[in-house]
């Protein structure tokens, strides 16, 4: 039996085994199984890894994405490394483990595939980022390539993050693309949002939540209010799914991002 799996605290709000479940299924994948690994904290890993011999790859997930470096035995230095999180772990015969990051690839394309449909163009935008978790890294390297310029907000300044409450007319103006990758709006948690000026928000705008359940956040409902156009998370979840199967199931991971 090949077994995978998801790490991270909570799993209530996870998609993946339903998903890997469904497509070993379809796909009629035999002797695989997805299972479900909450911890409350990172120190249980190596005790699973231990214990589940049949372990082929893990999905990491949050709040875990930039401390479980420091758990494995390398990283993909075209994903993983150069963003600083890991979200999908390969596990190799002999048990050594590297991490690589599939949240680059399903956010940059399901954001141009979404773009394109409506007519639009990545370089006509500047971006707010919304947070600055493990999924934030992604989404700044993924914009970065995409040459589209951004601002990053959280709810404490620093020297890399705007603060929401200094969040100005202009800034919203200019920036007609916000992203949020905090968890914010996530089931059960459905009546809490980021905390941006959304009487700013206007037809012009693009509001993209990395959040998937429920389908409409309040970030969205907020932003669809007010004429923006809206998206969800959850095509770029089926699209780093199928790249962390890609990686788990391939001999040489000889992919760049």
């Amino acid at each position: 039996m090949n077994l995978y799996g998801l790490i991270g605290f909570p799993l209530t709000h996870s998609f993946s085994k339903r998903y890997f479940t469904d497509k070993f299924l379809r796909e009629k994948i035999k002797e695989s199984s997805y299972e479900l690994f909450e911890m409350k904290s990172l120190e249980e890993l190596p005790e699973l890894l231990k214990k589940k011999q049949d372990l082929r790859g893990l999905n990491v997930t949050i709040p875990y994405k930039k401390d479980v470096i420091a758990y494995l035995d390398d990283l993909d230095d075209a994903s993983a490394e150069r963003i600083g999180a890991v979200n999908t772990i390969k596990i190799y015969a002999d048990g050594s483990t590297k991490g690589f990051n599939t949240d680059y690839y399903g956010f940059q394309q399901s954001l141009v595939e979404w773009l394109d449909r409506r007519g639009e163009n990545c370089a006509n935008f500047k971006a707010l980022i919304l947070g600055n978790g493990g999924a934030a890294k992604a989404v700044q390297v993924a914009l970065t390539d995409l040459n589209v310029g951004y601002m990053q907000v959280s709810r404490q300044k620093s020297d890399d993050c705007l603060p929401y409450e200094e969040l100005t007319q202009d800034m919203m103006g200019s920036h007609r693309l916000i992203i949020n990758t905090t968890p914010l709006g996530t089931y059960p948690n459905t009546e809490e949002c980021p905390m941006i000026p959304y009487q700013w928000v206007n037809r012009s705008h693009y509001l993209y939540d990395l959040v998937y359940n429920p389908a409409e956040t309040l970030f969205l409902k907020k932003g669809t209010e007010q004429g923006a156009a809206t998206m969800n998370g959850l095509k770029m979840l089926e699209l780093q799914a199928e790249k962390a199967w890609d990686i788990w199931t391939t001999e040489e991971n000889l992919w760049s991002i």
